[in-house]
């Protein structure tokens, strides 16, 4: 599939490969944008041609959002956006950074916004997957004429996840009904230590999981271990000191269905802000929907089976998942840093080198060397050696030239999976 634009850059219905090509040889349209591929056309405009029904469906998730784009009972496009999850990490190293600032003796700086928590306030990292789904979606929009958008409003029980014959009263009695933290430990290991079965001795509260490899308080990720065993342990998982067993349950993490629980109204509210028809769906009717068409699970899967808009019959007019990653446009580090949070050398103030930017999508061809051939793909500029490495293959600036300025994304494709599900008798 093809977008195509009119000469005033406005949406036009998608065309096939095919077609586009015609267009082209004929000099009827040119080549607006190479990722996601785009032409232009240079003697048709919005109001004389005819548009048809063509919805954007969107399965929202944690790590990965799938996307499907469907025009009556022809799927068109099928996606999925890849978020960037390492938001907390790098909020944690600047966190790091400061507290080493403070126990220096350096100039006071003034605050320079209010960190005050308001009402609405929502975590970094949810804000920004929220964003990054409403930046696919805008781009979207101005490259096909939407005429509405299938969102999958889902609620998760993590009670009833994990335990799922609860019901009635007992969602307000939890596991530590009628216990303390450590009474319920010591009844649960049998008032020994769980690694090497020490009787009568000093317990101590451990963490399976360890906080510094992003484990939790809750219940499941606790144990006893006497003082031998947890400082042999250290920042090691139980399965790494040899007891995998003890993993089963501290595995069970509902991070991801928190997340979902606090942003899929905040999400649902922005999409509506679009000016476009938004249609909720469950996470049920998507099932049931995928169930029928005997579809494997897939996030792209799922998003063309969000809502009530799913036709009864599938026509699939592509047969690649394409795949959008967030990837920035830089960053705002002034200077490097050692391992301990000390200036090594500062950062130079331009990023335009020999007129390439990091994440410019660049065309070489290689003529001699290691990896001769010609080049495709994202251009990586070392800053500090004046190198260009394209897909991590090292490459002359005078070989190369410039397809696509970098936009912050990131644009691959595979083969969609086609095997069906399996059907139970």
């Amino acid at each position: 599939m093809v977008f195509v634009l009119d000469k005033h850059k406005k949406p036009l219905m998608p065309c096939t490969e095919k077609r586009a090509r015609q267009l082209l040889e004929k000099k009827r349209a040119v080549i607006h944008k190479m990722f996601p591929f785009t032409i232009r056309m240079k003697d048709i405009i919005q109001e004389e041609s005819k548009l048809q029904e063509l919805r954007l469906k969107i399965d929202p998730g944690s790590r990965t959002t799938g996307i499907a784009l469907v025009s009556n009972e022809n799927v068109l496009l099928l996606g999925e956006l890849e978020h960037k999850t390492i938001i907390k990490k790098l909020l944690e190293d600047r966190r790091e950074k400061r507290r080493n600032r403070r126990n220096r003796k350096t100039r006071y700086r003034k605050c320079r916004f209010d960190r005050k928590k308001g009402k609405g306030w929502i975590s970094p990292s949810m804000r920004a997957r929220i964003d990054q789904t409403l930046h696919l979606v805008q781009k979207f929009k101005s490259l096909a004429p939407l005429t509405g958008i299938s969102f999958e409003n889902v609620k998760f029980d993590t009670q009833k996840m994990d335990n799922p014959e609860i019901s009635g009263v007992e969602y307000q009695q939890g596991k530590l009904w009628g216990y303390e933290v450590r009474e319920y430990l010591l009844e649960k290991f049998g008032r020994k230590c769980a690694y090497c079965g020490a009787e009568n001795v000093p317990l101590q509260i451990e963490h399976i999981i360890p906080k510094a490899r992003g484990g939790t308080n809750r219940i499941n990720n606790l144990t006893l271990a006497c003082e031998k065993c947890n400082r042999e342990k250290g920042t090691k998982t139980a399965a790494e000191f040899g007891f995998p067993d003890i993993m089963k349950d501290a595995n069970k993490t509902y991070k991801d269905a928190a997340f979902m629980n606090s942003t899929r109204w905040i999400l649902f509210e922005k999409l509506k802000s679009n000016h476009v028809p938004v249609e909720s769906g469950s996470g049920g009717l998507t099932k049931l929907n995928r169930t029928r068409h005997n579809l494997p699970k897939e996030h792209y899967y799922d998003a063309l089976c969000v809502g009530f808009s799913t036709p009864n019959e599938l026509n699939f007019k592509t047969k690649y998942v394409q795949e959008y990653k967030y990837m920035g446009r830089g960053k705002r580090q002034m200077c490097q840093t050692n391992a301990y949070g000390t200036p090594i050398n500062h950062r130079q103030r331009k990023k335009n080198y020999f007129g390439f930017y990091t994440g410019d999508i660049v065309k070489a061809n290689k003529p001699k060397g290691k990896n001769a051939g010609k080049l495709l793909g994202r251009v990586t500029v070392s800053y500090q050696a004046y190198s260009f490495k394209i897909n991590n293959i090292s490459c002359n600036a005078k070989y190369m030239k410039v397809l696509q300025r970098n936009d912050g994304w990131k644009y691959d494709k595979r083969i969609r999976n086609t095997k069906p599900i399996i059907q139970s008798t």
